[in-house]
């Protein structure tokens, strides 16, 4: 097996285990030295024994984050770990580039036998930052745990106005047509104190239990229960429970999608809107 094979496999099975224990207590230790294997290294030496590659652009990933929300969170979780798309921290496509070569030809064309839109107005700029937003995402994974405490603060704390947000969520958000601060979301901002995580559910909202969808592929429309899906593979059941496997290009998924309204203001909202939003509902208590 080539040496880059050898590595992908490895860090694509290192990965699934680390998403496995995602509820589990990250280990002690931290960036520099103060933790990672035996103490020794850190995330360089980690990205190294995992071919990764060159340490992400974070200042680029930090401009490239509000465009990932906008834009891309609907489809693929508000940490590119997966939702109604596939998880881009685990794809090949992500793993292979680096500077947008190959993430930004994709994005720029969209798959769209995929149901994946074009974006052919991003600049190169923003096909970077975007880049540079989900090699982030892949080196928090590989180093889980040790980014320290000063990056999940900054997530966590609101910048934006709690005025401006209920405001907001009255007027031109229209979120008060499907929610209630007395209703559904009383006491919402006790349930998720933490920023990015209130952010993270509004942004996409979590859905219960398997995806339904309708699959078209060989000319017959299958009502279907999404098994599993990335960027290659589909498996999904049909009414009757048989199992059914396909390669994702060669069919057509359309969603029975409950969270129209959401995704309806993902290109919408501007960072503004976002923070501002964020910080009323934390203060929901």
């Amino acid at each position: 097996m080539p040496r880059s094979s050898f590595r992908l496999v490895l860090f694509l099975s290192i990965a699934a285990l680390a998403f496995a224990q995602e509820d589990m207590p990250p280990a002690s230790g931290g960036r520099g030295g103060r933790g990672g294997r035996g103490g020794r290294g850190g995330p360089a030496a980690t990205r190294d024994f995992l071919g990764l590659g060159a340490a992400p652009d974070e200042a680029a990933a930090k401009k490239g984050e509000p465009l990932y929300q906008q834009n891309c969170a609907g489809c693929h979780g508000a940490n590119a770990r997966g939702a109604q798309g596939p998880n881009l921290v685990r794809s090949a496509l992500v793993l292979h580039d680096e500077k947008a070569e190959t993430i930004g030809p994709v994005i720029k064309s969209g798959r769209p036998q995929s149901g994946m839109p074009a974006y052919p107005n991003f600049s190169a700029d923003d096909l970077y930052n975007l880049a540079q937003f989900l090699h982030l995402q892949v080196d928090l994974a590989a180093n889980r745990g040790t980014y320290g405490a000063t990056y999940a603060a900054v997530r966590n704390q609101p910048v934006g106005d709690p005025k401006k947000g209920e405001e907001y969520f009255n007027g031109t958000g229209g979120c008060k047509s499907c929610h209630s601060i007395s209703g559904d979301l009383a006491k919402i901002g006790a349930k998720f104190p933490q920023a990015a995580t209130m952010q993270s559910r509004f942004l996409w909202p979590a859905t219960p239990g398997p995806a339904k969808a309708r699959i078209t592929t060989g000319g017959e429309t299958i009502a279907a229960t999404i098994r599993t899906l990335n960027d290659f593979d589909l498996s999904f059941t049909d009414a009757t429970g048989n199992y059914h496997y396909a390669r994702r290009a060669d069919v057509k998924i359309e969603y029975d999608d409950k969270l129209a309204g959401h995704r309806a203001l993902l290109p919408k909202y501007s960072d503004a809107d976002m923070h501002n939003l964020t910080a009323y509902l934390v203060t929901l208590k």
